[in-house]
């Protein structure tokens, strides 16, 4: 078995909820399995530490959980085209595995959730692809094979999969995006199974 990391932050939950179903896209390929982590939030002052691990969801991601994973889906919901801080928080502390190469050749994709329908959404994807890239890692994306690429009226495109909102209750997708984020957690996990093999 491969562990795929699925690792994401989540405010109001739209974000979590398509890194579940990203998990379940990983999970649907033989020989993978979903390992889903999350960040603390971040604040401009700290008056209490965050406990160790969080009252519910997924724990806490580690840097070795990076290291020992063999692939990589990164979500965030969107903040003026740009990932949330606390991901962004998470990953500037990631130089040790950048000067290791931990991640240099693994398989990486990414996911984004947003309320509005020009909310920034594809910057988020692009922005949130170049940590990967200087990592080293073999971005991923949606072909059109997959045919909710082209016919989403919700988020999900060639980048990545997606959420938009349209002032619905959080964490209510569209089955167009389910099935993209099912997609491409599969296509990572494919992807990281023939990488793999020797």
């Amino acid at each position: 078995m491969i562990d795929i990391l699925v690792l994401y932050y989540s405010r109001y939950g739209s974000t979590a909820e398509l890194a579940r179903h990203v998990g379940r896209g990983i999970d649907s390929v033989h020989g993978a399995n979903a390992r889903l982590r999350t960040v603390p939030p971040v604040a401009t002052t700290t008056t209490v530490a965050q406990p160790p691990v969080p009252d519910q969801g997924a724990p806490y991601v580690s840097l070795a959980d990076l290291r020992e994973c063999q692939g990589l889906v990164l979500g965030s919901p969107t903040r003026f085209g740009n990932m949330a801080a606390p991901l962004k928080y998470f990953l500037d502390g990631t130089s040790e595995l950048w000067l290791a190469g931990s991640l240099a050749g693994k398989p990486a994709a990414v996911f984004t959730a947003t309320q509005s329908p020009h909310g920034g959404q594809e910057a988020t994807l692009l922005t949130m692809m170049v940590p990967l890239l200087h990592h080293g890692m073999v971005l991923v994306g949606l072909p059109y094979s997959e045919a909710a690429v082209g016919t989403t009226s919700g988020g999900g495109g060639p980048y990545g999969a997606g959420h938009v909102g349209h002032g619905t209750q959080a964490g209510h997708l569209r089955a167009e995006e389910i099935q993209l984020a099912r997609a491409l957690g599969a296509r990572v996990a494919q992807i990281a199974l023939k990488l793999a093999t020797p």
